[in-house]
């Protein structure tokens, strides 16, 4: 926990890698994800660099494996993760995996090709058998529309009144969708002069057009030498079933059939040979029946061969692409190394954290062991501002989450994250407190965390479920200070409970007063009076008392108590901020900010809104009990206070209140042109100092963390933009803008000071928030379940009533105050850590250390 308060110290490396096992160095970089590579080659083409052949082979690789992958995922078949971990292969295996998937992905093609093949040739002969089997049934439709026509046979029996006539047939199959315009289109080209019988077959036949489409789209850039661009693929219904009509036409003449094959040809007819005698269509129908079931067994043994080549595939192929991933991972990043003079070794750089310098050598030497050169590593100087590397757990990630969503902190500048652990559930608390909300909240992360562990768990894809995932920890933290503040507001779903008895006694008032039934009668409302001795006890041990939520006035009185606790909460929020900034300013070396910056803010801040949360408090702890009517307003004193002037009908609350007033308006008004010029004005007159001394009288200060050779003006090179023009750059002095300086340091003044006002208005939204819920919670109670209550005492049946109205109200009450409630909470406290909170110490303006590492190349 020690780097999140700071960053942890980051270096800067160089890593001479001897030639022959560059590969296998990088490789176990990546195996520990322990440096972020800096590129040397920005001038340089991504396709003139030394290793860019091998990036493409691996590249044409990885379409080879998405072409497998698709195609064992259209079998209906999944891939298996990869058990373990793989390390990256060597280059002379690269050949060996690119021959193997070669040789599968053409196995693949040649059986997909081979059972398209026969599928075709089944489908047609299933049609054939159909058409031929159309002969021994009464034809469908004839061209005589009598009773008697459509009842005889489409052939007559040898000796009829035609057997002259010479009939000729076209026999075969169509779409059923393209079957009524076929026969209306033969009708009127041949004006009649043809007889056709059009029916549905027996049965339904798969349709192979559409295996072959799906197979266009799967495999047609794999046609040629090797895979080609791949796109995304989506299957089509494959084999789909469907029933197809079959046609028998019998015509006279030759002209008549020309016409009727053009016409068949148009709409894609299957046409098959069709023998005039019954006796022939039999041996034909024997035949085809025969040639189908032959076909029936070679189609099946393909497709045994093919679940063999899948089982391969699904077999080879997970670990396949975790390597080639990996192998390509470490090209991209020798791609960033330079070579040597000698040719001998690559040159890298890259920042690594200053800890894990012991195991990143050990790592290279016990890589480069078998070369028989060693690996070396050791720091240089930079004067650039390092990378931020905070590491978190499963419990901090969440928050640093929050941290980083504002943005990345500079490096070793004070981290708000240890500090967002506490007070981001605790302001969230403040303005969702409810015991029964909270408790649920607090249950629901609970159960997450508890099964954290679980491979169900973790790799759910929906993507609501891994937002609530990710930060289950910080919900189970609101949760439980929402029970907190539930308490203190002693609201439990909108009802109070009384854990301890109330500090105020009906009874004694009743007995000590003139409550006779009369006055009862004409007084809908009872008053209690804390000057009545007995009536008021003491207040109540912990949180509100329960006596007002039954009184009328309880809006007015939590309104009064939760808008001043916002001001306290908020003033005390932003001090703390403030004074979060000292620590980098005393880390940085920028020791004149502590008294030209923190000083004049922190005077600023607390000699007018700390004087009002002392106010508060002080009127908290008097007792106006017996003067009510005269006790004096905060509000109304604050006021005067800027106008330098007094109300004679609002009492002071001290001696001397006004004299105290003008001194602290004044006090915090003398600030502002400190906070204003104070900075400006001594970088100048350092600057000046520096400059008559000349930059051999500068003596560079000592590197407090040991890593930079850095002095201290280019430490403060890292600090806000007005101090950017006294960093050197390149060992020379930079030039100094005073201009630019007192720009910066009034845009900085003018928003701390305006944005105390506004940002001690902006925490009020906790009060907004907290009144807000409340009040829903009390609106769901009454128009739910009082409502349902009531329903079940006049039916008689309260336990069947309870049973739909408990079901809606606890379904508006996950649905409302827990999701949307809960989210509009979440969203405040978001913005008061960020706007409000985080804008007095920390800028946000770094980057993230991203170092080199195979662990998304194995997810």
């Amino acid at each position: 926990m020690g780097s999140m308060f700071r960053s942890e110290e980051v270096v800067l490396v160089q890593l001479f890698l001897p030639t022959s096992a560059a590969y296998t160095c990088v490789s176990q970089l990546g195996e520990l994800g322990l440096v972020e590579f800096r590129d040397l080659n920005a001038s340089v083409s991504a396709f003139q660099r030394r290793f860019v052949g091998d990036v493409r082979r691996c590249e044409e690789l990885e379409k080879t494996f998405l072409f497998l992958q698709e195609e064992v995922r259209r079998a209906g078949q999944v891939l298996s993760r990869p058990e373990g971990r793989l390390p990256a292969p060597p280059p002379r295996d690269l050949l060996r995996i690119q021959e193997e998937t070669d040789r599968l992905a053409q196995e693949l093609r040649d059986v997909r090709g081979n059972q398209q093949s026969l599928q075709v040739q089944l489908h047609q002969l299933r049609l054939h058998a159909a058409v031929l089997g159309q002969g021994h049934s009464p034809p469908l439709a004839a061209t005589h529309a009598d009773g008697p026509s459509e009842r005889m046979p489409l052939l007559q029996p040898p000796g009829g009144p035609h057997q002259d006539l010479r009939v000729n047939f076209v026999a075969g199959a169509v779409e059923p969708s393209k079957a009524a315009a076929l026969e209306r289109l033969l009708w009127r080209a041949c004006r009649g002069f043809l007889i056709a019988s059009f029916r549905e077959t027996e049965q339904q036949l798969e349709d192979p057009v559409t295996v072959r489409a799906g197979e266009a789209r799967a495999g047609g850039a794999s046609r040629g030498g090797g895979p080609g661009p791949q796109v995304q693929w989506a299957p089509l219904p494959q084999g789909e079933p469907s029933t197809w009509m079959t046609f028998l036409i019998s015509y006279w003449g030759e002209q008549i059939g020309q016409k009727i094959r053009k016409i068949t040809d148009c709409f894609h007819c299957h046409i098959f040979p069709y023998a005039e005698h019954e006796e022939g269509r039999l041996g034909a129908l024997q035949q085809v029946q025969q040639r189908s079931h032959e076909l029936q067994e070679v189609l099946g043994e393909t497709e045994r061969f093919l679940s063999q080549v899948l089982a391969r595939v699904q077999q080879l192929l997970p670990p396949w692409q975790v390597q080639i991933r990996k192998m390509k991972a470490v090209y991209l990043a020798l791609n960033q190394c330079s070579v040597s003079a000698t040719h001998k070794c690559l040159i890298a750089e890259g920042w690594c954290a200053a800890r894990d310098l012991p195991t990143l050598q050990q790592a290279l030497q016990d890589s480069s062991s078998e070369a028989g050169v060693s690996a070396v590593v050791h720091r240089i100087p930079c004067r650039g501002m390092p990378p931020t590397l905070i590491r978190t757990n499963c419990f901090t990630a969440s928050f640093q989450g929050i941290v980083d969503a504002y943005g990345v902190g500079r490096y070793q500048e004070v981290n708000p994250a240890p500090y967002t652990i506490i007070t981001f559930p605790f302001l969230f608390a403040v303005m969702f407190g409810d015991v029964g909300h909270g408790l649920l909240m607090f249950l629901f992360a609970l159960a997450m965390v508890l099964t954290e562990n679980r491979p169900a768990v973790k790799s759910a894809q929906n993507e609501i479920w891994q937002t609530f995932f990710s930060g289950r920890y910080l919900l189970l933290l609101m949760g439980l200070f929402s029970v907190y503040t539930g308490f203190i507001y002693n609201e439990c779903f909108s009802r109070a409970t009384a854990v301890f008895s109330s500090g105020w006694s009906v009874a004694a008032m009743a007995t000590q007063s003139d409550w006779s039934d009369a006055f009862l009668a004409q007084h809908p409302l009872l008053a209690l009076d804390p000057n009545v001795s007995g009536v008021f006890l003491g207040p109540y041990p912990f949180g509100i008392d329960p006596i007002w939520s039954l009184a009328v006035n309880h809006l007015s009185f939590l309104n009064s108590f939760k808008m001043k606790m916002s001001v306290i909460l908020g003033v005390t929020h932003m001090t703390f901020g403030v004074v979060l900034g000292v620590f980098n300013h005393v880390h940085f070396g920028q020791w004149h900010r502590l008294l030209l910056e923190t000083l004049p803010e922190l005077v600023f801040l607390l000699g007018l809104f700390g004087y009002l949360v002392f106010l508060i408090v002080y009127k908290w702890l008097q007792d106006y009990a017996a003067r009510a009517a005269s006790a004096p307003s905060i509000l109304i004193h604050f006021i005067n206070m800027f106008l330098f002037s007094r109300s004679p009908t609002n009492q002071p609350l001290f001696h001397g209140q006004e004299a105290v007033q003008s001194a602290l308006v004044i006090l915090a008004l003398v600030m502002v042109p400190v906070l204003l010029l104070g900075t400006p004005l001594f970088l100048h007159w350092r600057h000046r100092s520096r400059s008559q001394r000349g930059p051999a009288g500068r003596q560079p200060d000592e590197d407090k963390s040991g890593i930079l050779d850095s002095s201290d003006a280019s430490v403060a090179g890292w600090g806000p933009d007005e101090e950017k023009a006294g960093c050197p750059e390149d060992g020379e002095e930079a030039e100094f803008v005073l201009s630019e300086v007192l720009m910066h340091q009034a845009i900085h003044t003018i928003e701390f000071c305006l944005g105390c006002i506004s940002n001690t208005a902006s925490y009020l939204r906790l009060w907004a928030l907290s009144l807000a819920h409340a009040q829903l919670s009390e609106v769901l109670w009454a128009m739910v379940m009082r409502s349902g209550l009531g329903l079940g005492r006049k039916l008689g049946v309260a336990a069947v009533a309870l049973v739909p109205v408990f079901a809606a109200f606890a379904v508006l009450t996950v649905a409302i105050l827990l999701v949307m409630e809960g989210l509009s909470a979440f969203l405040h406290a978001l913005r008061l850590h960020w706007v409000e909170f985080q804008n007095k110490f920390y800028s946000g303006t770094g980057y993230k250390l991203n170092p080199f590492t195979f662990a998304s190349e194995e997810g």
